[in-house]
């Protein structure tokens, strides 16, 4: 199964709580932090509300 490559580009200081709160939930705490989560709806959905902060890529 394919997997995402999540990477922290931008702080999170002045954003919505709900935009931190999804940080944190995919397991993002500062600038260039990277978790490998599956490729699922759910994290999907995470990244695409948080997509201004994050940088995403597909690896095997």
């Amino acid at each position: 199964m394919a997997q995402l490559k999540i990477t922290q580009t931008k702080s999170y200081i002045g954003s919505k709580q709900n935009h931190r709160d999804t940080l944190r939930s995919l397991g993002l705490k500062k600038v260039n932090d990277v978790v490998v989560k599956e490729d699922r709806p759910e994290f999907r959905g995470m990244v695409h509300t948080v997509r201004h902060l994050v940088t995403v890529e597909e690896v095997d």
